[in-house]
């Protein structure tokens, strides 16, 4: 990977996302914020009551595509491991929380959490 790509990825930032739908099997595009932490890359969400659209497609299949959109505009392909165990969510979260200067605990509760692979 060319290293600005490399220095533009590991930073956290707002992105643009795209997951394969479900059903449709359409490209669906959102954006989403991008977090860096101890070495690998992490998206998540604010606490929702219900499961986001973009975690089920994610399920049904774990590719997705990250648009850097900033100084460094490129398509990278990735792939999602869905985090579901509390007590990982709660490390991660804990991070992702602080940065955003919220309560940790809805978030563990109620947030989406994927780990990228690039």
């Amino acid at each position: 990977m060319d290293e600005r790509i490399r220095t533009a990825l590991w930073r956290n930032q707002l992105i643009d996302m795209t997951t394969t739908g479900r059903r449709s099997g359409q490209p669906r595009r959102i954006e989403i914020a991008l977090h860096a932490i101890d070495g690998r890359l992490f998206i998540s969400g604010q606490p929702a009551p219900r499961k986001r659209a973009w975690i089920a497609n994610l399920e049904a299949d774990p590719r997705l595509t990250i648009h850097l959109k900033g100084a460094v505009k490129v398509d990278l392909p990735a792939t999602a491991r869905i985090i579901t165990d509390e007590v990982e969510r709660r490390a991660i979260l804990a991070s992702i929380a602080a940065g955003w200067r919220r309560d940790p605990e809805p978030m563990v509760r109620a947030s989406p959490l994927i780990e990228v692979a690039v």
